[in-house]
């Protein structure tokens, strides 16, 4: 007999509801989230300058850096509590909902003093300009000082999503994201503080989120994964299936952030209306990432919790309705992007020449996104089920070996911003083929 539960069980119902259901939450909550830093760039572009808006933007490539670890860890927690909730083991849930909290309040203090620290040699070595170079350190060390509820913020939300539960997560980053825009605003229109007030606004925001997360999951009531402050520690097993899951897939975030690393280089070379540009089109095109983050999220829960109940013919369901419905929405946000691209590009910046550049990336870009979707929810169902090295490695030899390569090799001889932006395509058809392949013909849905 199947136990009741008050979230989400996503092991029956119809498909396509079930994926929609749990995708509209985290898509209006990744939206929220990156609010964060569109209403950064907004306010400065708007309020501060271009300079101001370069020094913001330099920053995201580091900052994604670290993020993208600690984002892959808590992917770890998503599949093993994920799992053991679908299989009904209720203790095992608990072990690793405190293994998994705990762990962020250690990665969080890492982060804090390595990145403070490390913040100006990197933002040198990436080649930032040197006009952009003092506030983009200023904002970036600030930002460092909000690791710790940023890292406790993302696994708590982890948590709640491996058990169905996508909207208390989505309710808590409308708090801070309206926490970020009164802040942003009273902090560098009213006392004119500049990078450093959006910086903080921002970690005030993280904070805030972070206790939110940290309430809810202590007032559940009968559920495995209540929080209780005094029995988090580290359990052998839960802690190693997180690690098993999570580290590929940090490991494959840092390779895809240290290639964005590179391509952050290559675009400083042209200069800072440039370099604003590629900020405000990278503000741009969020609408198709966080549409593709939402939906591979989804889909890793639900391939997780029917592994877990043995359903393997109902996972493999989720994967083609979730590569349909995804086509169909890029498609959609392509054709909105290259028909509106210079009046959205001029929210960020009413500069007429960042403007045409920001108009060229887009007409460039958008048209490839189709590409890339595979590459995002193929390793999202293959980790669900419990297997990340492989797709691990098929990304980080296809879109981060190939576009690194692409960048030292080709760029320098034909040195143009488009050379630099096709690298982003050419390693997108590379890595869907590969990793089709692999879905296709590879062990990863072995029966338990």
């Amino acid at each position: 007999m199947r136990i009741p539960r008050q979230t989400g069980d996503i092991t029956q119902g119809v498909i396509w509801k079930q994926l929609l259901y749990f995708f509209f939450p985290l898509w209006f909550g990744t939206f929220f989230q990156q609010l964060y830093n569109t209403v950064d760039t907004v306010v400065v572009g708007r309020f501060v300058g271009t300079t101001a808006l370069a020094a913001v933007g330099s920053t995201g490539v580091v900052a994604n850096l670290t993020v993208g670890i600690f984002t892959g860890l808590s992917s770890g927690a998503v599949v093993a509590i994920a799992q053991r909730y679908g299989a009904r083991q209720d203790e095992e849930v608990r072990k690793s909902v405190h293994t998994a909290m705990l762990l962020s309040l250690l990665i969080g203090a890492f982060f804090t003093v390595v990145g403070y620290v490390l913040t100006p040699w990197s933002l040198r070595a990436m080649g930032t300009t040197e006009d952009a170079l003092p506030g983009a350190i200023l904002y970036l060390q600030i930002y460092f000082l909000g690791m710790i509820p940023n890292v406790v913020y993302n696994m708590g939300t982890g948590v709640l999503r491996a058990v169905g539960d996508s909207k208390r997560p989505l309710y808590f980053l409308i708090a801070a994201s309206l926490c970020n825009i009164v802040l942003d605003l009273l902090l560098v229109v009213v006392f004119h503080m500049g990078v450093a007030g959006v910086a903080i606004a921002t970690v005030c925001s993280q904070i805030l989120s972070a206790v939110l997360v940290v309430l809810s999951l202590m007032s559940v009531k009968g559920e495995a994964f209540r929080l209780v402050p005094r029995e988090l520690r580290f359990h052998a097993q839960p802690f190693e299936a997180i690690m098993l899951i999570g580290i590929p897939t940090a490991l494959q975030s840092v390779m895809y952030s240290f290639s964005n690393i590179v391509i952050q280089a290559a675009i400083n070379f042209f200069g800072t209306n440039a370099v604003a540009a590629w900020t405000a089109y990278g503000k741009m095109d969020i609408l198709f990432w966080m549409t593709l983050t939402a939906m591979s999220q989804a889909l890793t829960t639900f391939a997780g919790q029917n592994y877990g109940a043995g359903k393997y013919d109902r996972l493999k369901k989720g994967v083609h309705v979730s590569v349909a419905m995804t086509a169909g929405f890029t498609v959609f946000i392509t054709i909105v992007m290259v028909l509106l691209a210079r009046p959205i590009l001029s929210i960020f910046t009413p500069d007429p020449e960042v403007l045409e550049i920001g108009v060229g990336m887009v007409q460039f870009l958008a048209p490839c996104y189709i590409t890339y979707i595979l590459v995002e929810l193929l390793p999202g169902a293959i980790r669900g089920a419990g297997k990340s090295m492989i797709p691990m490695l098929i990304s980080v030899f296809g879109v981060c070996g190939l576009r690194l390569l692409w960048l030292f090799v080709a760029v320098p001889a034909y040195h143009t911003i488009e050379m630099v932006e096709a690298s982003y395509p050419i390693t997108w058809i590379v890595t869907s083929v590969s990793i089709y392949i692999y879905y296709r013909f590879g062990h990863w849905l072995e029966k338990k």
